[in-house]
C-alpha cells in the first residue's frame, strides 16, 4: 500500500540536472508555477533546437498541470560543434578546377605568363562546401552519413538522461512541497470538524430559545393588553421557524464533503483507485479538491444564513477563514 501524500505534487518547484556523454555536456533545468493547464516553455540553444519536442514530450509525460520553463543546452565536445568540410563536394571542385588549369597551361604565351595555382582553402568559401552540424544526411556520403547517424542516437539518448533526471529532481521538490501543504490543509480540515461539531450541539437549542423569547413577547405583549390568543398559533410560528431554521441536512453535506477532502487528499478515496492495475496519478486531485471546497463553503454560508444564532455564527467565521486557507493552498496542487 502506497504512503499517504505520494500521490500529491505541488504546481510550483524546480529541478536540474547536468549530464555528460560521448554527444557532449548537457544542462536542463525546470521550473514552474501555478496554471490551471499544462503549458511548456522551451529555452534551448541551438544544439538542441531540433530536439526540443522530444524535451516537451519527456516533460509533459510526467507533469499534469502548471507552467514549466525547460531551459536546456547543449555542448558538443570540441571540435565537434564545428562547421564540417563537405568532402564530396569539395573535391568535385579541385577535380574541375584542375581541368581548368589544365587547359590554361595549352592557352598562348601572349594571354598567360604562368599557370594558376589551386588553394584549397580558397575552396571553403564555395557554395556547399561547408557543412552546418545539421546537414541533411542526403547531402553525404554514406560513411559521413552512418557517422551522424551515430552522434544523433548519442545526442538523442543524452537528452532522455538529461531531461529525465532533471524531471525526477523536479517533481521530487514537488512532492515534498505538496507533503508539507497536505499537513497544513489536514490541520485546517480538523478545524472545519471541530466547528462543525460544536455546531451540530448547538443546533437544537436554537429552536428552544426562539420558542422560549416568542412566548415571552407574547405573554408580555397579552399582559399589557388584556388579550387572549390560542396556543396553537404559537405553535405554528414556532414550528415555522424551526424549519426555516434546520440545518441538520447542512451540517450532514459538510461532513460529508470534510471525509470526501480527506479520502481525496490522502490517496485513500476509492474512485481512484478502481483500477487496481493502472499506478495512482496527479490527475486532477487539485481540481478535485477545488471543487470539494467550493462545496464546503456553499454549505457553510447556508449553516450560517438559516441558523441565526450569534454562537453558531462565531463558528462559521472560523469555518470560513480555515476552508479560505484551504482553497489558497489547494490551488497550488496539482
Amino acid at each position: 500500500m502506497s504512503q499517504p501524500y505520494s500521490h500529491l505534487r505541488s504546481m510550483t518547484g524546480q529541478g536540474s540536472c547536468e549530464v555528460r556523454g560521448d554527444a557532449g555536456v548537457l544542462v536542463v533545468e525546470l521550473r514552474a508555477v501555478n496554471h490551471r493547464g499544462l503549458k511548456v516553455v522551451m529555452r534551448t540553444n541551438e544544439a538542441l533546437s531540433a530536439h526540443e519536442s522530444l524535451i516537451q514530450k519527456l516533460v509533459s509525460g510526467s507533469v499534469e498541470r502548471g507552467t514549466v520553463t525547460v531551459h536546456a543546452s547543449l555542448k558538443p565536445p570540441a571540435g565537434l560543434d564545428l562547421p564540417q568540410i563537405n568532402q564530396a563536394i569539395a573535391l568535385a571542385y579541385a577535380t574541375q578546377l584542375g581541368e581548368v588549369a589544365h587547359q590554361y597551361v595549352d592557352l598562348p604565351v601572349s594571354r598567360a605568363t604562368a599557370p594558376p595555382q589551386l588553394e584549397l582553402t580558397n575552396l571553403l568559401n564555395l557554395p556547399g562546401v561547408m557543412n552546418s552540424t545539421e546537414t541533411a544526411s542526403g547531402d553525404l556520403s554514406p560513411a559521413e552519413q552512418e557517422q551522424q547517424a551515430a552522434a544523433e542516437k548519442a545526442k538523442e539518448q543524452l537528452i532522455r538522461d538529461g531531461v529525465t533526471e532533471a524531471v525526477a529532481r523536479f517533481n521530487e521538490m514537488r512532492h515534498h512541497e505538496a507533503v508539507s501543504m497536505a499537513s497544513v490543509l489536514m490541520a485546517d480540515l480538523d478545524t472545519v470538524a471541530k466547528r462543525c461539531a460544536a455546531i451540530e450541539v448547538l443546533a437544537p437549542t436554537v429552536v428552544a430559545r426562539y420558542r422560549d423569547r416568542l412566548l415571552d413577547r407574547i405573554e408580555k405583549t397579552l399582559a399589557e393588553h388584556s388579550i387572549e390568543t390560542d396556543k396553537v398559533d404559537v405553535i405554528r410560528e414556532v414550528q415555522l421557524f424551526a424549519d426555516r431554521s434546520d440545518i441538520s441536512e447542512e451540517i450532514t453535506r459538510l461532513g460529508s464533503h470534510l471525509e470526501l477532502f480527506k479520502s481525496v487528499l490522502d490517496g485513500s478515496h476509492t474512485s481512484d483507485r478502481e483500477n487496481s492495475d493502472k499506478a495512482f496519478t496527479t490527475e486532477a486531485v487539485g481540481r478535485k479538491l477545488d471543487f470539494i471546497i467550493q462545496e464546503m463553503f456553499r454549505e457553510t454560508n447556508t449553516i450560517g444564513s438559516k441558523a441565526g444564532n450569534a454562537e453558531i455564527a462565531e463558528h462559521i467565521v472560523e469555518i470560513k477563514c480555515a476552508i479560505e486557507r484551504m482553497r489558497e493552498l489547494v490551488q497550488n496542487l496539482e
